[in-house]
């Protein structure tokens, strides 16, 4: 069900001439983005002249705009009357997706080790060092929480079409770990990284800071869009995606690559009612029923 929005004043601040930047809450959870999410689709609706786009992130969002088209007071008036008017939809039609990943490869561990220089315990591993500060036994106990629910995505950026996630479990059960100290100028293509209590994709090569905890063969961004499921767009993920992590073996990983270069790779994807009131009722229960989604 539809009800008003919460009273608590969003910070509104103009980012050069172009940008216009709404910060919805101090801290991220899913009633800021659901809180996000309202206002931006009540802005778009508007179809307002001059707005090139609008990005929704955790717990903020931006809109650029041409301001030889709309003035910045004008646009920022609009906003608020859309603040105004939008409900906080409660529930979100959107899709559960299963993401095979190999855990602890080859190809992330020769990275990491080229730059232990750059990480808080050089006598680790990533992995071995997230397991310790979270509490878990090893690092098969931490692929295990890692794995264990689905995640809910809350921002795609950085880079072209990496999506930024946290896991759908309580507060005191959040996988946290830190960045790296310095950033690594490598990352491999698909890394699953973690920073804080966020987790992402690498959808390409490059540098990085997150944690590296594995490689996922599906590929997440291609301009060339060679697969079934990127046919409508390049950029996978969108804000409201529900991920399953799959842990895989090598010899399923290579079989997925070879797919992928084949052109017959696809991803289980089934369409799913996201309620928040259910989740926020049963933080265990819930996410448990999403999963059964994908059986």
């Amino acid at each position: 069900m539809a009800e008003p929005l919460a009273t608590t004043p969003i910070r509104y601040s103009f980012g050069a001439d172009e940008h216009l930047f709404a910060e919805v809450s101090d801290s991220m959870s899913l009633e800021a983005f659901f809180k996000g999410m309202a206002i931006t689709r009540a802005v778009e609706r508007l179809a307002l002249d001059g707005v090139l786009d609008v990005c929704l992130a955790n717990a903020s969002f931006q809109i650029r705009f041409d301001p030889d088209r709309i003035a910045p007071e004008t646009l920022l008036d609009a906003v608020r009357g859309a603040e105004a008017q939008a409900v906080a939809e409660r529930s979100l039609h959107t899709r559960i997706i299963e993401i095979p990943v190999l855990y602890n490869d080859p190809w992330t561990h020769e990275t990491l080790m080229r730059f232990r220089d750059r990480h808080q315990d050089p006598t680790s591993t990533d992995l071995e060092y997230a397991a310790r500060i979270n509490g878990l036994a090893d690092v098969e106990a931490f692929i295990a929480a890692h794995s264990g629910a689905p995640w809910f995505v809350s921002m795609v950026g950085f880079v072209a079409g990496l999506p930024f996630m946290f896991q759908m479990v309580e507060r005191e059960r959040q996988l946290q770990v830190p960045k790296y100290l310095r950033p690594r100028t490598d990352t491999p293509k698909l890394t699953l990284g973690h920073g804080g209590c966020f987790g992402c994709i690498y959808s390409v090569r490059g540098a990085g800071g997150y944690q590296m905890f594995g490689v996922t063969p599906a590929p997440i961004y291609d301009p060339q869009q060679t697969l079934n499921y990127l046919k409508a767009h390049m950029v996978f993920f969108r804000p409201g995606d529900i991920v399953q992590f799959k842990p895989i073996d090598r010899r399923t990983y290579d079989q997925a690559v070879a797919d992928v270069e084949e052109g017959r790779f696809d991803l289980r994807i089934r369409p799913v009612e996201f309620s928040l009131d259910a989740f926020l009722a049963d933080p265990v229960g819930y996410p448990k029923s999403l999963q059964e989604v994908l059986a």
